[in-house]
């Protein structure tokens, strides 16, 4: 497919584009394959480049000739385009539109993007985890690293190369990550060198209703515990959540099966919730029309602060479970 067949209107001169806290531009907006492009071309004067993949929602406006383009970035940024012309209007809303929803990953941006400048280091090389790991095998011997997910082959989520408990092998791995929500079986996210004590991630059991149980995944946890010592499980969803998932297929760990550990319940909301919430803050902090009350009270109402604090209260309180 060309782009060609989806720019309508590729160049449109006298379009004044409006931002919050910034004075109004006017100047040529052009469309490509990739980017909204407006210009002033004067002299110290920003040009906009906004990559269509970055537009989140538009909508359109009439006033008499004059259309008027709204956009929702995905940055949160407000983008308005006053555009003399409702035709001219139509052509560019129904272009970005287009290019902004497309769906084949080949057509997007990084595989059209060729650098005006010398290459002077491969960025794919810039973080090996081989180097990095041994920062940490200097401190213990009882972490290695793991090719099993190589190709992405055991979980779709992780990187190839992941560290596990050295008595673990890559068969047990695989059998884990049958048990585990997404392939995501326990891997190393953190050690505390303080206290050799760790940070492990991992998906939710697949214990479903019959309480199945997984001893390879008992293995593996149990292979982060020195003796003596007891471990804990911070499960970021509500009880209840976590035993309604059971009907699902889901559930959480068993303590009949994971004696040596005390799993803590820590609500935090999930993506969505979250995502909503900071839309209202943002519309909050772009609306400069209200007075103080008006905003402190749309502050209120985003619960923005309250899931600041939840998250911070469990980030505590897994940081006091590390370095106790």
């Amino acid at each position: 497919m060309e782009f060609a067949e989806l720019i309508k209107t590729p160049r449109v001169d006298n379009v004044v584009l409006h931002r919050p806290f910034y004075p109004a531009v006017e100047g040529t907006l052009c469309l490509t394959g990739h980017h909204l492009i407006l210009s002033s071309r004067q002299d110290n004067t920003e040009e906009l480049w906004l990559l269509h993949s970055n537009i989140d929602a538009i909508d359109k406006r009439f006033v008499g000739p004059l259309g008027t383009i709204i956009i929702k970035c995905k940055d949160f940024r407000i983008i308005q385009l006053d555009i003399p012309g409702m035709e001219e209007c139509l052509n560019i809303a129904s272009s970005i539109e287009a290019l902004s929803t497309l769906d084949s990953i080949t057509l997007m941006y990084p595989f059209f993007y060729r650098p005006m400048f010398e290459v002077i280091e491969d960025g794919w090389h810039s973080f090996l985890p081989e180097q990095e790991f041994e920062l940490y095998s200097s401190a213990t011997s009882e972490w290695r690293l793991s090719y099993v997910n190589k190709e992405f082959a055991v979980c779709p989520s992780y990187p190839p190369i992941v560290i596990v408990p050295k008595a673990i092998d890559d068969e047990a791995l695989r059998k884990v990550a049958t048990f585990r929500h997404g392939g995501r079986f326990p891997v190393l996210s953190y050690y505390h060198k303080k206290n050799g004590m760790v940070i492990m991630r991992s998906g939710q059991p697949l214990t479903g209703t019959n309480g199945r149980r997984c001893k390879e995944d008992e293995k593996l946890i149990n292979a982060t515990l020195r003796a003596g010592k007891r471990g804990y499980i911070i499960d970021t969803r509500p009880l209840n959540i976590a035993q309604q998932a059971r009907a699902k297929g889901g559930g959480f760990e068993q303590e009949a099966h994971y004696p040596q550990w005390r799993r803590i319940h820590k609500s935090i909301e999930r993506y969505h919730i979250l995502q909503e919430s900071l839309i209202k803050l943002v519309e909050a902090c772009n609306d400069q029309t209200h007075n103080m009350d008006r905003w402190l009270s749309r502050l209120e109402a985003s619960n923005w602060l309250t899931h600041i604090k939840e998250i911070l209260t469990t980030a505590c309180l897994a940081a006091q479970c590390l370095d106790r």
